[in-house]
């Protein structure tokens, strides 16, 4: 879920519209705990799936390596990658 404050919860969804997406079956969500920029998403989901289908990583292992990769680049400050965060299933792809 590429938006802002998604796992960001209240009293009715404790992990918020990433929480719903769980409830109502989806098995996993990327999620956010507060506002991002549209840049460093972009950046981040570019790296994070490329990782997650073209390297075969997990889910937690492909947003690791887009966040590291993140992190060693002087244009994002953490406050622009540590929102990110894995809700729900976190290994691989399944191929149903």
């Amino acid at each position: 879920m590429s938006a802002c404050q998604t796992a960001a919860g209240d009293n009715r969804a404790a992990l918020g519209l990433a929480g719903v997406a769980i409830q109502s079956g989806a098995r996993s969500t990327l999620a956010t705990l507060w506002s991002v920029s549209d840049e460093s998403t972009r950046e981040l989901m570019s790296i994070f799936y490329d990782n997650l289908v073209n390297k075969n990583m997990s889910k937690a292992e492909a947003l690791r390596q887009a966040q590291l990769t993140i992190v060693n680049s002087s244009k994002f400050h953490p406050y622009y990658w540590a929102p990110f965060i894995m809700v729900g299933n976190w290994q691989g792809l399944t191929k149903d």
